[in-house]
């Protein structure tokens, strides 16, 4: 099971305008530290974490933070409508299009993603595939 994911970022503070315009609205807390942001998914006491947890840090060996060539994380929406608002709201705090919301051929007919870079420039998800949404098909 993953426990958590960190990726690398430069500038904290335009990580945290991208991430804050994306993460609480799909549950995530976000704390600060001087390691950087960490955002979390509320847990009542005494249950044990099911979904990792996201870091953004600046590199542990002061070397320049990059982007993973193939890397990507995805992060779960609660519908399509809410991948479409999220995916523009990361767009107006500072990422880039690599993939407007849509169903994709090749993805199951349920699969709704977009794409987008942030900052940093690691590639993020938004999906959904909500039973109650519509499909590719109708």
């Amino acid at each position: 099971m993953i426990s958590y994911v960190t990726i690398g970022a430069e500038d904290l503070d335009a990580a945290k305008r991208f991430y804050n315009a994306v993460l609480p609205a799909l549950g995530y807390m976000q704390t600060e530290g001087p390691e950087g942001l960490s955002y979390a998914l509320p847990m009542p006491d005494g249950i044990q974490r099911v979904l990792p947890d996201f870091y953004v840090k600046p590199t542990f060996n002061g070397a320049a933070a990059t982007a993973g060539n193939g890397a990507m994380v995805a992060f779960e929406a609660h519908d399509q409508k809410q991948v479409s608002a999220l995916h523009a709201a990361a767009l107006n705090a500072g990422g880039t299009d690599e993939g407007a919301p849509g169903f994709r051929p090749n993805y199951s007919p349920r699969f709704y993603v977009g794409y987008l870079r942030d900052p940093q420039g690691n590639k993020i998800a938004l999906y959904s595939s909500h039973p109650d949404d519509p499909t590719r098909d109708g």
